[in-house]
């Protein structure tokens, strides 16, 4: 997971989102109440409910956020976050620990690991991905 959550709260602006999000080179942000994730707003987000409805830059990112918010736990693997996202038809999950949003696990961050390592590890990843695949419900 990427440690390093870009945050903004419920009461922002859609602009303010955005130029938080290119400052930090980044595809979504959580939106935050208080110290609790209440939403993330990603770059499909802004096209599909902010630049296609013709929302003003004003529109607070409350009224086009994704919601529910689909966090995981710290200690959740790999292959159970790649399951929610999967599942959710998902790629960016908050990992919340307690009430403390504590890092987000994206796409990116799965590819990452399953570049990782030798061709044998890679294999075995490989290997794993495709038993899970045969084992999967939509397989059937």
């Amino acid at each position: 997971m990427t440690k390093n959550v870009i945050t903004i709260e419920s009461g922002k602006t859609v602009k303010d989102a955005a130029e938080k999000m290119e400052n930090a080179n980044v595809g979504s942000i959580v939106i935050t109440d208080g110290t609790a994730p209440v939403g993330i707003l990603t770059e499909r987000d802004f096209v599909n409910r902010v630049i296609g409805k013709d929302k003003p830059s004003t529109t607070l990112v409350s009224e086009v956020m994704s919601l529910p918010i689909t966090v995981v736990g710290p200690d959740e693997t790999v292959w159970d976050v790649a399951e929610v996202m999967r599942s959710k038809g998902i790629h960016k999950v908050p990992v919340q620990d307690g009430n403390k949003l504590v890092g987000i696990f994206t796409a990116t961050d799965l590819v990452r690991v399953c570049s990782y390592g030798s061709d044998s590890q890679m294999r075995k990843v490989t290997e794993q991905i495709l038993v899970r695949l045969k084992n999967s419900p939509q397989q059937e």
